[in-house]
């Protein structure tokens, strides 16, 4: 995250060399920002089973923390329409699954996601507040990818628990999507493309409810109303 933001502050730069300083303040303060991070870091927390709750919490709030101040910078950097999407519901994906040899989501993994979202949620509250000018919305992954999974036939899909394009694992979780993996002849019937990843049908529902959801998938406003903000 720390590179992107380096490279961001670059672009910025060729920008204003290009067009000035205050025609580039006002593009990139109308533009919008879409900001995907912590799944990874929930994931490899999960995979330590031996850490205490307290320990587990210490972990989770370094990780606000520094999130803070990333997205502090960013809105040095001219900023202002900011969309940050929250941990889905990361025990249920096939990597998750095959670890743990369970069929069901796991239940710690999923908690952990909850913990993560509940300090995110405050974190861009207490920003959108403080930092003048700034909108952040919260995007509420878990919510809307927690719906697909328990209502999955209603969405078309047949499948919602294995990856479509697998190697090794009951649900396909064991290895990532390879050349000699093998691929589910129809992949719109799949909410998993591969270990650890939706398919394209599945992000596109996710991007949907951003878009023009109400305040259960994203707030405090879609990403539509973000833009014309």
């Amino acid at each position: 995250m720390d590179e992107q933001i380096n490279n961001f502050a670059k672009s910025r730069q060729d920008i204003v060399s290009k067009i000035g300083a205050a025609a580039a303040r006002k593009l990139l303060r109308d533009a919008l920002y879409f900001i995907a991070v912590g799944a990874n870091d929930i994931i490899l927390l999960s995979s330590n089973v031996s850490l205490s709750h307290v320990e587990n919490i210490k972990y989770l709030d370094n990780m606000i923390s520094k999130f803070k101040s990333q997205l502090m910078r960013v809105y040095n950097l001219d900023a202002r329409k900011i969309a940050v999407t929250s941990a889905a519901p990361l025990g249920c994906i096939p990597f998750e699954r095959d670890k743990f040899s369970i069929d069901d989501c796991v239940p710690h993994v999923n908690e952990l996601a909850k913990l993560y979202n509940v300090r995110l949620k405050i974190l861009l509250s207490e920003l959108t507040k403080h930092l003048a000018g700034s909108i952040f919305s919260y995007m509420n992954s878990y919510t809307t990818f927690e719906d697909v999974l328990q209502n999955y036939k209603s969405y078309g899909f047949t499948n919602a628990d294995s990856a479509c394009c697998r190697v090794y694992g009951k649900h396909g979780g064991k290895l990532p999507c390879t050349f000699f993996a093998r691929v589910c002849p129809n992949r719109t019937q799949y909410v998993f493309w591969d270990a650890y990843h939706p398919t394209e049908k599945a992000n596109f529902i996710l991007a949907k409810h951003a878009l023009d959801g109400s305040r259960q998938y994203i707030s405090p406003i879609n990403i539509r109303q973000l833009a014309n903000s």
